[in-house]
């Protein structure tokens, strides 16, 4: 098969730090959205298992038929509005599954009538490279932040890094990850916790459909899955250089959801932070062998779903200061290569910058994530800069 003579270890390990930090970074707030709505643990398991299944095909299969990487993640803003205004409002979970469905078919009409992918493409490349590394650097900045809890940890972290950047740049972040975990399993810093050896199981909610729970869950998780996520992660897309089919894409996404929604698929969507590491070089070297990155990861995603207990129980057991060491130094190519390409042209270089710093800020706004404003900010310089220029050629 293919797919196995254009595997390297490198693709493999980028995959596997996706799933890593993509999981252990948001895993908390979707057990709080849950919650959020009275979930039993056996619903909180088919929640997982549903989330990680759908992520896993969505990633897996698109990636294999198209030859180029397609990540797919659940939305941790959206998770976020869910445990919020779960728990204020008090609703039960099948009006939460009923609003899932609402949020997944507004999704699936998004790709359907090509909208979305519309407006992205209007959207100049500077911008969406601002974007991607705005959205990045924050990633990059906790690698270096978390020096001030495990300082010898990351030292010795950058140093491995920086080392086999210069010798075998191309297993850089593997080399640096197996001298990671070496160095906290030999500290006793691996918290492995016993978790029973089973298959999860599903368990269907039927939906119940409300106006206060469309209001208060559904349109709010449309919203911030598209504005938090879906546009960063094209944004991610468009700059790593991929022609995906993004409405097809978007579409497949909002029917995954439709159909897992029972089950505790609250919102698939495109990934950013996870898709830069296995779009970027450091997945390989060769642009038409990253796929295997994300058929890597998609296989990761489909694990943690079929045994949701002792997958989380594994990946769990690594130090935060680890997960975001590796993170930010695995996405320091990608963030460089943003920079320079927002950068690059002078007519576009203050937009690209006011973009990238609001991003940067993190600032959310009506629930809304900086990602949105950074890139409305930025092409709001844009506009008015270009018109000042074209008034003045006017008169």
């Amino acid at each position: 098969m293919q797919f196995f003579k254009d595997l390297s270890l490198s693709a493999a390990t980028a995959g596997f730090v996706a799933v890593l930090v993509g999981f252990t970074s948001s895993v908390a707030i979707v057990f709080q959205a849950a919650q959020a709505f009275g979930a039993s643990p056996a619903q909180i398991t088919s929640w997982m298992w549903a989330l990680g299944l759908g992520m896993g095909l969505c990633s897996l299969v698109p990636s294999l038929i198209l030859r180029m990487p397609v990540m797919i993640a659940w939305s941790t803003p959206g998770a976020a509005v869910l445990a919020t205004a779960g728990a204020a409002g008090g609703f039960s979970m099948g009006e939460a599954v009923g609003a899932f469905i609402l949020s997944a078919a507004l999704i699936t009409v998004a790709g359907a009538t090509r909208w979305f992918e519309r407006v992205m493409n209007r959207i100049p490349v500077e911008i969406a490279a601002a974007l991607l590394a705005g959205v990045l650097a924050k990633f990059g900045m906790q690698a270096f932040v978390a020096a001030q809890t495990a300082l010898p940890l990351v030292v010795l972290m950058l140093a491995v890094y920086l080392v086999a950047r210069r010798w075998v740049a191309r297993y850089a972040v593997v080399i640096t990850l197996a001298a990671g975990v070496a160095w906290v399993a030999s500290q006793g810093q691996m918290t492995w916790s016993a978790v029973p050896l089973e298959l999860a199981v599903p368990v269907f909610t039927a939906p119940q459909f409300s106006v206060a729970a469309a209001v208060s869950l559904g349109l709010p998780l449309f919203v911030v899955t598209m504005a938090s996520q879906n546009l960063p992660g094209v944004a991610v897309i468009r700059a790593s250089g991929y022609d995906l089919p993004v409405s097809r894409l978007l579409t497949l996404t909002g029917l995954a959801t439709l159909a897992l929604a029972p089950f505790g698929a609250f919102a698939l969507n495109f990934s950013a932070i996870t898709a830069a590491m296995c779009m970027g070089p450091e997945a390989h070297q060769d642009r038409s062998r990253r796929y295997t990155a994300a058929v890597s990861c998609g296989a990761l995603y489909i694990a943690i779903g079929l045994f949701g207990a002792v997958i989380t129980g594994l990946l769990t057991a690594f130090p935060a200061e680890l997960v975001a060491s590796i993170a930010g130094l695995a996405l320091l190519g990608t963030i460089g290569n943003g920079l320079a390409s927002a950068l690059r042209e002078e007519a576009h270089r203050e937009a690209a910058l006011i973009t990238f710093l609001v991003t940067l800020s993190g600032v959310a706004i009506a629930g809304v994530g900086s990602a949105f404003w950074g890139v409305v900010a930025g092409s709001v310089a844009l506009f008015v800069q270009q018109y000042r220029r074209l008034h003045a050629k006017g008169a």
